[in-house]
């Protein structure tokens, strides 16, 4: 992507921060990206950080950008789009990384013809380790999926799916599985304790554990995750007796019916954010 792209985001919070600061780590030039939001104060907080120029009316954001990111939260986002639709006549790339609503939802907002890729990312885009789920409606071209493309790789990396409904199950996957592995770390922390370990000892056991486990999986490309578990299950040893306990509770069972729960809320708040006319 050419530093010529204007990227406008309207939003300035914690996702748009991760994606400003992955882009101007990768050279991006700060003079092309701008920002805009109703709370002064955190707008204030962003130009001091990034030296962006930021807005506080989000339609004169967009007049001015290549790219529209809507980094706003669900509920709100047919506001903002009704606003801005007659400042983007100049069809600029709309990327949306509101969860849950649909393109042809946000197509409609913005008065029809718009060109949109939907993102779903993920909290570790704060530390530049997330993975994003993308799709792009029949109006965005090659140039601007490309874009996309670097503006969400700029925080990690991004898969495109084919169907807009697989993002909502990379919402139950990706997008809320951060939140899974905390849970996991929780209650390892928890149990450790039990066994007698201090609770600070517990806790970083659990995290090393987590993240030496993930980069081992990361890493480990000729090797399927499923032998890795096997290289680390002797017969008749400890972690078989995990493992067996977690499979006599039926954990692939819980973790499916976990995913379902998520993927089906995720679709319920489209169609109910979508059915607002």
């Amino acid at each position: 992507m050419e530093n010529n792209t204007t990227i406008g985001f309207i939003g300035a919070g914690n996702m748009s921060y991760a994606l400003i600061s992955g882009l101007i780590n990768n050279g991006y030039s700060n003079k092309k990206i701008k920002a805009s939001d109703a709370n002064t104060e955190l707008l204030s907080q962003r130009s001091s950080e990034f030296n962006l120029e930021v807005f506080t009316d989000n339609s004169e954001l967009a007049i001015n950008c290549d790219v529209v990111v809507l980094a706003v939260k669900p509920q709100v986002l047919s506001t903002v789009c009704r606003d801005i639709k007659n400042f983007i006549k100049h069809k600029p790339l709309v990327l949306s990384i509101a969860a849950g609503v649909k393109s042809i939802d946000i197509n409609r907002w913005l008065g029809g013809k718009a060109s949109i890729v939907r993102a779903m990312p993920n909290t570790p885009a704060l530390l530049g380790k997330g993975v994003t789920g993308i799709y792009a409606n029949a109006k965005v071209s090659e140039k601007q999926k490309s874009i996309g493309e670097e503006i969400l790789n700029s925080v990690g990396s991004c898969l495109w799916v084919e169907n807009e409904v697989l993002l909502d199950a990379v919402t139950s996957l990706s997008g809320s599985g951060p939140a899974y592995f905390f849970l996991m770390i929780e209650s390892m922390t928890k149990a450790g304790a039990a066994l007698g370990l201090d609770k600070k000892i517990a806790q970083e056991l659990s995290i090393q554990t987590a993240l030496g486990a993930g980069m081992m999986a990361s890493n480990s490309e000729n090797v399927s995750i499923r032998q890795l578990r096997a290289n680390v299950t002797s017969p008749n040893g400890t972690t078989e007796a995990a493992i067996n306990s977690f499979q006599d509770q039926n954990f692939e069972l819980i973790v499916s019916r976990a995913m379902r729960a998520a993927f089906e809320r995720a679709r319920t708040i489209g169609a109910e954010l979508g059915d607002d006319d």
